[in-house]
């Protein structure tokens, strides 16, 4: 019988951190293409199957892959960073497997955005400070819509969760503040967040350029930006556990 080939999130980068199902998957399967350096080598030694870094890879060659594994019906997982529906690449692999009517699965990871706010044992969503979360990048070789540049975005002043951007800060910082973002900003960065070198930098909108060019931090990181990383959200509280608050589970 032939499976559906697996899509699976690895998670940020902590082997522990990839889902028991896509653990049971890749430790099962025939055929592990990965996402080279952006996957722990924990994740994919030991393996019994048939490994290939896809960085070096175009797209036709990782479907040449897929589809003659998936022919001789061989289990098949194609393994990509944190949760693959961000920024993960797999709509045009999807789409080229619905070409050739070969069934896929997709298996959700743990994003470095949730890993992100973990390290920060902070919460992204804060009660009178911000309800809404931007995840975007910052325009580069990929652009991005004219609507979802991040000084149009930035008038929001959500918390927002910037990838795929760290080399452009000075960039970044500019939209930003052009956008409405104060100088007093909180933003942090995190660079290879659960990993053994993760670093995390803490600074303010005015002041994260110099460091992080001091730091020579120019890819695998985040740029976490607003007011819930700061003192404005210290103390807050949500209605949920109020004492007069009462819901359909407590009177």
């Amino acid at each position: 019988m032939r499976l559906p080939i697996y899509f699976i999130g690895a998670g940020p980068g902590d082997p522990e951190l990839i889902t028991l199902k896509g653990k049971r998957l890749i430790d099962n399967a025939d055929l592990v293409i990965y996402t080279g350096s952006l996957i722990p080598d924990a994740l994919i030694q030991g393996l019994k199957a048939e490994i290939h870094d896809s960085s070096g890879l175009r797209l036709s060659e990782i479907m040449d892959l897929m589809i003659a594994a998936w022919n001789d019906k061989k289990r098949i997982v194609r393994l990509h960073t944190g949760d693959p529906a961000i920024y993960g690449a797999i709509k045009e692999q999807m789409d080229a497997l619905s070409m050739h009517r070969i069934p896929f699965e997709v298996v959700p990871g743990v994003s470095s955005i949730t890993a992100a706010s973990a390290a920060l044992k902070a919460e992204l969503t804060v009660p009178g400070v911000s309800q809404t979360v931007i995840i975007t990048r910052l325009a580069g070789r990929t652009p991005v819509p004219q609507k979802e540049r991040l000084e149009s975005l930035a008038h929001h002043q959500a918390t927002m969760m910037i990838l795929l951007s760290a080399g452009m800060i000075d960039s970044v910082v500019k939209e930003l503040m052009d956008g409405g973002y104060p100088g007093d900003t909180p933003v942090i960065v995190l660079e290879k967040v659960t990993w053994p070198e993760e670093r995390i930098i803490m600074a303010t909108l005015a002041s994260i350029s110099d460091k992080i060019r001091a730091l020579n931090i120019h890819k695998t990181a985040i740029i976490a930006v607003g007011k819930a990383f700061g003192a404005e959200a210290a103390g807050r509280r949500s209605m949920l556990y109020g004492e007069d608050f009462r819901h359909g589970c407590r009177e």
